[in-house]
């Protein structure tokens, strides 16, 4: 793998929260401060920053850095900062790592709240919790990485859809953190086709982007092309990341995904799901009560005066899913058994 050292998607500034504007990858590598609830809320909404657990982390962070702001000009006050929470969370609908983040930032203002501390003193534990949030997540990273690398036997090639790196993650990744863990071993001797994703291109334009900067060879295909190479008996397993996924094992991730679960099983190929546990949310029972967001019509190609349907996600049935891949080990049907012993694991 290539020693250079990756872009990241996230860090502390002087001046705030930065972040690697990713609507320009990967033509540019282009870093905007932010220090206001305002501009991370529009970051997350404009897929400047993007993954299920990156928003969570970018959320958290910028509460922290636009509370800094507030105090320095003598305005932070319990009912900002309850505002700002409620903002945030708003921003995108289907990821539940945003929700799981802000949560544990939400306990830490009620604890202000409660206790009457400084405006310093919550600045200084809203900063505190955010690089918790952020540390949990990568440590979930490499875990899912070293569990997810098990399932990828030497020659494989690995289809994987949008991003799952990086850039979506703060950390290793979720499906491609098994694919960077996979290529250490270098016996393995992995192969990666990446879908483009439409309509936004995420695996042509971020995943490679990623791979080619890792010195991992990638081939990128159209969507519309993943039947005939399974049908070629070119791929041997399919392996996605995840948004949200229900207590009964359905997944919500990028639109694109049911269809490849379906193309998997009609072809005999195994479809995972890789993902940390911040991102199964049991409180709900089955996918049909995920909220799929819906975007703008600008974002497909379209005659002018045609209706668009842009849906983000779509729900894969869990008995689509052979397995899922957390940082607690390898869940197999039934999910939803494996699940709730997953999620009452200790963390490694």
């Amino acid at each position: 793998m290539r020693q250079d050292a990756p872009a990241e998607p996230i860090a502390w500034s002087d001046r705030g929260v930065r972040i690697l504007d990713q609507t320009l990858l990967p033509n540019e590598e282009r870093y905007l401060d932010i220090d206001s609830i305002d501009q991370m809320v529009e970051a997350i909404r404009s897929l400047r920053v993007r993954g299920a657990p990156l928003i969570g982390i970018a959320a958290a962070m910028g509460l922290a850095a636009a509370a800094d702001a507030q105090a320095q000009r003598a305005l932070l006050n319990q009912e900002w900062l309850e505002s700002a929470l409620a903002d945030l969370e708003s921003s995108r609908p289907t990821a539940v790592n945003l929700r799981w983040a802000l949560d544990r930032m939400r306990q830490v203002v009620a604890d202000r709240s409660n206790g009457g501390r400084s405006a310093h003193d919550v600045v200084t534990a809203l900063r505190a919790e955010a690089q918790r949030v952020w540390d949990i997540e990568a440590g979930m990273c490499r875990a899912i990485g070293e569990y997810g690398a098990t399932l990828l036997e030497p020659g494989f090639t690995v289809l994987t859809h949008c991003n799952t790196g990086r850039l979506a993650t703060g950390g290793l990744g979720t499906a491609l953190a098994a694919i960077y863990v996979a290529f250490e071993e270098e016996e393995k001797g992995i192969d990666v086709v990446v879908t483009e994703t439409r309509p936004l291109r995420q695996g042509a334009r971020l995943t490679a982007w990623e791979l080619v900067q890792a010195g991992i060879p990638v081939r990128v295909i159209a969507d519309s092309a993943a039947a005939s190479l399974m049908a070629a008996a070119e791929i041997d397993i399919v392996m996605t990341g995840a948004d949200r996924i229900a207590r009964n094992g359905d997944v919500a991730n990028k639109i694109g995904t049911y269809a490849l679960a379906v193309l998997a099983r009609a072809h005999g190929i195994p479809f995972f799901v890789a993902a940390p546990r911040s991102t199964i949310d049991p409180t709900i029972e089955s996918g049909d009560a995920i909220p799929i967001e819906y975007r703008g019509g600008e974002e497909l190609d379209a005659a002018p005066g045609a209706a668009v349907v842009n849906p983000a996600f779509d729900v894969t049935p869990a008995d689509l899913v052979s397995g899922i891949v957390t940082d607690a080990g390898i869940v197999t049907p039934p999910l939803e058994e494996g699940i709730l012993e997953v999620l009452a694991a200790p963390s490694r």
